[in-house]
């Protein structure tokens, strides 16, 4: 005979069963930064919460002539606005790649995978650059992806295009113009400062937004290439942090990069 007191027990080991089931795994400890862009909800909507303030900001920034997000950036009262975003983990979404490419990397990997999937946009970019576009205001996309020549391919810097086709991929409207590779130029190295200055020359920059701390910062690379003389440190970087504090939310709009960046190698 089946007492109460066995089948209360029966049910409940059942239960513990059931449960024992719907345990998640655990991702591995390597492969969490890319497990939280891709699956986190935390990711998305910090993301969106950049994109939001600076979407705000536009108006301020437009109405107020005096404004540059360039330190030193002086006699651009009369110049038309213009934001410069980073590309890869702040326009065009590459988490994917990252998950499923053979490693080690290198940029010919990343090519040959975007050119076969449709690029994924960060969350918040699109309606942040339609907004700026719509204002008037002048967007540039800045990435160090190198513009090299392939021996089995005729054009001499094919990376080019195969961004180009990225951004419009999100619905974005973008002209070869607003888009830079390093190398693109000799002395575009892979230190943005040099491009950024150049786009400074004819706008006056309001914002800048990029995953990188370098996407901000002059010589903040431990791998560092001209004007800089010497690589970066934590420490450096850490006084950079304080150095800027005003522009942080404030023109300048950092994105999460947990997957890779300078960051990884600052020592």
């Amino acid at each position: 005979m089946i007492t109460t007191r066995m089948l209360a027990a029966t049910i409940a080991l059942t239960t513990l069963a059931a449960c024992a089931v719907e345990v998640p795994t655990h991702v591995p400890e390597k492969d969490l930064a890319h497990a939280w862009v891709k699956h986190s909800s935390d990711y998305a909507a910090l993301t969106r919460q950049v994109y939001a303030v600076a979407t705000r900001d536009l108006e301020r920034f437009i109405a107020d002539t005096s404004w540059s997000a360039m330190p030193g950036q002086t006699g651009a009262d009369d110049l038309p606005p213009a934001v410069i975003l980073d590309v890869d983990e702040t326009v065009i979404n590459n988490v994917s790649f990252q998950l499923g490419f053979e490693r080690p990397f290198s940029d010919r990997k990343l090519e040959m995978w975007d050119r076969e999937h449709v690029a994924e946009p960060v969350p918040g970019v699109i309606e942040f650059i339609k907004a700026a576009q719509a204002a008037d205001v002048a967007v540039f996309y800045l990435t160090n992806r190198p513009c090299e020549k392939y021996e089995d391919e005729e054009a001499a810097c094919p990376q080019k295009q195969t961004v180009i086709d990225g951004i419009r991929e999100l619905g974005l409207d973008v002209e070869p113009e607003f888009v830079s590779l390093s190398y693109e130029r000799p002395e575009w190295t892979k230190e943005k400062l040099i491009r950024r200055q150049a786009i400074a020359q004819n706008y006056r920059v309001i914002m800048l937004l990029g995953d990188d701390f370098a996407d901000f910062v002059q010589c903040a690379r431990s791998s560092f290439h001209p004007p800089c003389t010497e690589p970066a440190t934590r420490a450096s970087r850490a006084a950079d942090v304080r150095k800027y504090e005003r522009y942080w939310g404030n023109g300048w709009y950092i994105l999460p990069g947990p997957m890779h960046g300078s960051w990884t190698s600052a020592r």
